[in-house]
């Protein structure tokens, strides 16, 4: 075989094995690209968690579960499938999501379940819109909560107790013997410990150098000369703190912050299981 015949065969074994590793790596682009959104898409869902937490927990809780009264919930059931129906969006979810963050709500649109974080009900969150926010990270937001959709089926919030079961605001009426574990689920689980421990929106329930737990200083407030409530026991004042939370704001704290709708969303029951978690913080 001649010097050129070797060179031509050799060339066209280059160009054979050239066009195979082209064609495998064309065969294999949408696998790849499908490896690289879902790499992307996890990197954005990790970013979003971190911006969930510092702009979006303080109202809708750590694992969006919401603050009854206040803020719905983000993580449950409803909210992936009844939420779009219920405001008229023929959008996608994540649009609405992105849509909802960016400008925010001037007024709730639930208001005898949910009333807002104040005024307006949910600011807003683009700096487009004068928050704090770049677009980029609002979408990233979107795809942290987007993300909570397969488990959130499983999620059911619990909704306002029926007629007859609403413990009213009564603080002299009897309640049934309370279970410190149950409380302290119920606590977590109705987005209490988002204020009380999670952030400074509430009294801190949790002892520190400054002051003893809420279990310890639930006595003292009724000996306080500036105590406006009408309880006499330490289970008489949390109680009361729950149900009537305007009752006695403490001081350095603003008033209607709270929910005021805990005495017709929660049973007896679960007031006797948050007092007897409460008392257990010392």
């Amino acid at each position: 075989m001649s010097r050129v015949q070797i060179e031509i065969s050799l060339g066209i074994l280059l160009v054979l094995i050239t066009s195979s590793i082209i064609l495998v790596y064309g065969l294999n682009e949408n696998n790849r690209m499908a490896d690289l959104a879902e790499a992307q898409n996890a990197r954005s869902i990790e970013v979003g968690a971190a911006l969930f937490d510092a702009q979006c927990s303080r109202c809708h809780g750590k694992q969006g579960l919401g603050i009854p009264g206040v803020c719905p919930p983000l993580n449950d059931r409803h909210f992936f499938d009844d939420r779009l129906k219920d405001v008229g969006w023929s959008g996608t979810q994540e649009d609405y999501i992105v849509a909802t963050a960016s400008s925010g709500r001037l007024t709730s649109t639930r208001p005898t379940l949910f009333t807002g974080g104040g005024t307006p009900a949910m600011p807003s969150f683009s700096d487009r819109f004068g928050g704090p926010l770049r677009d980029d990270q609002i979408r990233n937001i979107a795809d942290f909560i987007m993300n909570w959709e397969p488990t959130a089926q499983l999620v059911e919030i619990a909704q306002p107790a029926g007629p007859g079961e609403a413990v009213g605001t009564d603080i002299n009426a009897p309640l049934p013997e309370g279970n410190a574990a149950a409380g302290e689920a119920l606590a977590k689980s109705q987005g209490c410990t988002a204020c009380h421990i999670d952030a400074p929106t509430g009294p801190a329930w949790l002892p520190s150098a400054d002051q003893s737990g809420i279990g310890d200083r639930a006595a003292t407030r009724l000996t306080d000369p500036t105590y406006t409530g009408a309880a006499s026991t330490p289970e008489q004042y949390l109680h009361e703190s729950i149900v009537n939370p305007n009752a006695y704001v403490v001081d350095g704290f603003p008033a209607n912050v709270m929910p005021q709708t805990y005495g017709d969303n929660l049973t007896s029951q679960n007031v006797a299981d948050l007092i007897a978690y409460l008392l257990t913080l010392k």
